[in-house]
């Protein structure tokens, strides 16, 4: 099923969430917000603020995806507290840089920046990806249209996750 690009509302956090677990995905979606309580984002959070002091942050794309920061020559910065789950960073990114190319802005390409790592990772749209995207763009619909969560699926995030304590009742 192929969504229709213009009227395509998903988020980067849904997309991120996809990759990571979709139990978690289905949560955020329904306003299920369990992570004002953490540590580990409040950390990220404070990361995200602190680093990177000259550039313009947070740039808000039609309500749907918020940018980190844009640098030079077209490259847009997310900015993360780790890279223990790289591939959820890497797809959210290449969303944006599709995201931006539907709207008509070509050759952008992405850098997830780890400052607490000291470690950058490029990323670019590749041959195969906007198949993919679209394939996970009806995933997360066909998700979040589900009357109730997906099954959980314990893996090794689950231990930190804030929404454990809701996943395993």
């Amino acid at each position: 099923m192929n969504i229709d690009q213009k009227n395509i509302r998903f988020t980067g956090t849904q997309i991120n969430y996809y990759f990571l677990c979709r139990k978690k995905l289905w949560y955020f979606t329904k306003n299920i917000e369990m992570e004002q309580n953490s540590d580990a984002v409040y950390l990220g959070k404070l990361i995200h603020e602190t680093s990177y002091d000259r550039e313009n942050k947070e740039i808000d794309i039609d309500g749907t995806i918020k940018i980190d920061f844009i640098g030079k020559d077209r490259v847009i910065h997310e900015v993360k507290k780790s890279d223990k789950v790289e591939e959820p960073h890497i797809w959210q990114l290449k969303y944006y840089i599709w995201y931006l190319k539907q709207k008509g802005v070509d050759g952008v390409t992405g850098k997830i920046n780890y400052p607490k790592l000291r470690k950058t990772l490029d990323v670019f749209l590749e041959p195969g990806d906007e198949e993919k995207i679209q394939t996970v763009l009806s995933e997360i619909k066909r998700t979040i249209d589900m009357e109730l969560p997906p099954q959980a699926q314990k893996t090794k995030i689950c231990r930190k996750c804030s929404y454990g304590d809701i996943c395993w009742i």
